[in-house]
């Protein structure tokens, strides 16, 4: 699940912290459920403790790997150990105990505090042991995602899905504006173009009540505004792991996320904050009251199947001072090993074979991830899995693509300050330009106390 872990808003509160949702809660039920009857709860000390967060849907592609995992090394057991709505202190809580989980899942924006706890075991200390495995897991990935989990100079994870995020469009309503969106991450859209498109899908009844919009979103909106601020030729942090400094205040950030703003704001072609509270993305796109929906692959699942949706993938659109391809959120997780296990062998061995081919080759067939390893994504089995995308690009060459958010042990302190000065720019209350400001100046103080 790449979508950074925080207590769960309900789906129709936008930006907002409003508590666990319920759905969130029966899933996690459902999940926990499902690992329970898979026969991997237990409580044998010599079991590798695995931890971590999914939906039930992801849950099952996990139990596909450990029980091929078990199949082929049955002589190491593994215990699954489902994560709540707040993984990070989950996990602290556990390591604080003495009981930390053997393999941990590892999230983007999160590992680095591990890591600098010490919780984390530099994974190159097994890495070193098999030169000859190392070269091929290095050409066989991609470096974004790799050097997304290197911190201080140590490998505290390897890679095993990523998501990304990228536009999900409605097939049949883009045909009928007569829109054809690219299909490729070298080939992006501007923000012109984008805009003009977003307008064209919007339909409004003769009250001024909007039936259909041309955009929604269905991640973290200031994270959405990052990227389209970054997709106008600014990085967000500097640099992007350990950095020192923000450039929410670089003007052309600044442009790309007033950009996104005025979207709803100003040209009323995705709904507002308050819109957001009626209705879930999700369900707007479904329903085909959105022709255009921001998200990662986690939602691939929930539309595939439907015989009243028929859609595909593009790419995020590009700022006049950026491209000229588009780039995405890493969006990646990574499995880490805690270093004060009693089983590390074990836990490697694990490791090893979920984030190297095997593994990588079952994640590919399932359709619920998208694997990290070139030689999975090139497989029969995830073009298969993805016989509803014909754009297939947007997600096979997606990795490549990728670039970091922020990899800091003080990403908590500055979410708080990012979540408070750019919710205001997307209520419409300020200007993305005003973030250069206070806000900037904040997060900086943070950044230099991480250093």
């Amino acid at each position: 699940m790449p979508i950074p872990p925080r207590p769960a808003a309900s789906p129709g509160s936008g930006s907002e912290r409003t508590g666990i949702d319920r759905r969130m809660l029966l899933r996690s039920a459902a999940a926990a459920a499902l690992l329970a009857a898979g026969g991997c709860a237990g409580g044998d000390e010599d079991e590798v403790t695995f931890f971590f967060q999914a939906r039930p849907e992801e849950a099952r592609a996990r139990l596909l790997i450990i029980d091929e995992f078990h199949r082929r090394r049955p002589d190491i057991r593994i215990r699954t150990i489902m994560s709540g709505p707040d993984p990070l202190q989950q996990m602290l809580t556990y390591c604080a105990g003495g009981k930390c989980p053997d393999v941990l899942m590892a999230w983007e924006l999160l590992y680095a505090g591990l890591a600098d706890r010490g919780v984390l075991a530099d994974l190159g200390e097994f890495l070193d042991r098999d030169p000859a495995y190392a070269d091929r897991l290095r050409a066989d990935g991609y470096a974004p995602l790799r050097d997304t989990f290197t911190w201080n100079g140590g490998q505290y994870a390897l890679p095993e899905q990523w998501s990304g995020v990228f536009l999900y469009y409605n097939r049949k309503l883009l045909a009928e504006a007569g829109i054809r969106p690219p299909v490729r991450w070298s080939d992006a859209w501007g923000f012109s173009e984008f805009l003009t498109a977003a307008q064209a899908l919007t339909h409004r009844d003769a009250d001024g009540h909007t039936s259909q919009w041309g955009f929604v979103d269905a991640w973290v909106p200031y994270f959405s505004a990052a990227c389209f601020g970054m997709n106008n030729g600014a990085e967000w942090f500097s640099p992007p792991v350990r950095p020192v400094r923000t450039n929410i205040g670089d003007p052309r950030f600044t442009e790309g996320l007033q950009f996104y703003a005025d979207l709803a704001v100003r040209h009323r072609v995705a709904p507002s904050v308050g819109d957001r509270q009626s209705v879930s993305a999700q369900d707007l796109f479904r329903g085909g009251k959105a022709a255009m929906l921001l998200g990662g692959h986690w939602l691939y699942s929930e539309f595939t199947g439907r015989e009243d949706l028929d859609f595909d993938v593009t790419v995020l659109p590009v700022g006049p001072h950026g491209g000229p391809g588009a780039i995405t959120d890493v969006g990646s997780t990574g499995l880490a090993i805690a270093a004060a296990s009693p089983r590390r062998e074990q836990a490697w061995e694990f490791v090893k074979f979920a984030t190297g081919p095997e593994g990588q080759a079952l994640i590919a067939a399932s359709g619920l991830f998208v694997p990290v390893l070139r030689s999975a994504m090139a497989s029969p089995g995830f073009t298969a899995a993805h016989s509803a995308v014909r754009n297939l690009e947007v997600f096979t060459e997606g990795p490549a693509h990728s670039r970091q958010l922020a990899v800091t042990p003080r990403w908590g302190k500055v979410e708080s300050l990012l979540e408070r000065g750019c919710n205001r720019v997307l209520r419409g209350a300020a200007q993305a330009d005003s973030l250069a400001g206070q806000t900037a100046k904040d997060i900086d103080e943070v950044l230099g106390a991480a250093v």
